[in-house]
């Protein structure tokens, strides 16, 4: 769908730059999550480099999850497609 996420990079400071199939572009800050329940597991930076795309969704390898819709409403909007540069 044209909200789904295309692109996923994991950045300093539990951050993630996201690409939206629609061409929005952004980045989403995950601190606010990481004291909460399944979230927790995010804080080792290992494990949260770990971050891909599973049927449009952010996902982690033990089922964690960021639906499009909560990037949408919560990710800080960036011009650049270098997520290297916005850090």
């Amino acid at each position: 769908m044209y909200w789904d996420v295309k692109t996923v990079k994991p950045l300093p400071d539990f951050r993630i730059y996201v690409e939206i199939e629609d061409g929005r572009k952004g980045i989403f800050d995950l601190n606010p999550y990481l004291d909460h329940g399944v979230f927790r597991e995010l804080r080792d930076v290992h494990y949260f480099n770990r971050v891909g795309i599973q049927f449009g969704a952010v996902t982690w390898p033990n089922e964690q999850d960021i639906a499009p819709e909560t990037l949408l409403s919560k990710m800080l909007p960036v011009e650049s497609t270098a997520p290297d540069e916005q850090g």
